[in-house]
């Protein structure tokens, strides 16, 4: 296998991911969250890259001062049961001796459904949101519609935002759920437009106002991260 390559950034709207597993890791103080960071640092470099359908591994650390946000993208759902099949990998075996106790939430499996750029010259994130929307079943046709729904309102909104990078938009397999992963450039770009804004970062227009109030809706939430590692394999 080839080795581990440290990347600024995960290409999120890769052609060859197929599913992508997002997870939670929470860590339960900022210091113990930060070791968290460096013993993924440490198990990664120290090893080859796990297998060949693992396209990317990034680690985004919480403005909670205790989670981590873990997305992993892979060329399919095959790919990554046959890496489950090898058993426990020896990365998290490494992690939880450096820092015990890390309670694991997911994780839950998704597909990149649109991703949307802003124009102009390429800006580097300094702020991750992630948006969940939770829905009150499965309805794979709704997940779509809800998100397209969102690209309605993006499109036709007189004031976008400033500081918005991109945003891909990823539709659970199961059907029940979306999830968001935005780019921003700082965290205080995205704080600004929720509080310049109405209900949310859009402006107050009937496109956005369906997008809130749109039925099935069951919870979600919002959460900022900042970049820590991301990881590729080399060459």
């Amino acid at each position: 296998m080839p080795p581990v390559q440290f990347n600024s950034r995960p290409d999120v709207a890769c052609s060859d991911s197929g599913v992508v597993k997002v997870s939670t890791w929470d860590a339960g103080s900022p210091e113990r969250q930060r070791q968290v960071v460096e013993a993924v640092r440490g198990a990664w470099r120290s090893r080859d890259w796990p297998h060949p359908g693992l396209l990317s591994y990034t680690v985004h650390t919480g403005e909670d001062g205790r989670t981590l946000l873990h997305y992993a993208q892979w060329t399919g759902e095959d790919a990554y049961q046959d890496f489950v099949r090898g058993g426990r990998d020896a990365r998290d075996t490494e992690i939880d001796a450096a820092v015990p106790g890390i309670e694991r939430i997911g994780p839950h499996t998704f597909e990149l459904y649109r991703s949307g750029l802003r124009e102009g010259e390429p800006r580097e994130p300094g702020c991750i949101v992630i948006v969940d929307v939770e829905f009150d079943g499965p309805d794979p046709a709704r997940q779509r519609d809800w998100v397209d729904a969102v690209f309605e309102a993006l499109g036709s909104d007189p004031a976008p935002a400033p500081g918005g990078i991109s945003a891909h938009f990823h539709v659970g397999t199961e059907g029940d759920r979306v999830l968001n992963y935005a780019e921003w450039e700082t965290a205080q770009a995205h704080v600004d437009a929720l509080a310049s804004a109405g209900e949310g970062v859009g402006s107050p227009t009937p496109q956005w106002q369906r997008v809130q109030n749109y039925p099935g809706v069951s919870g979600g939430g919002v959460h900022r991260y900042t970049p820590a590692l991301s990881l590729g394999a080399g060459l």
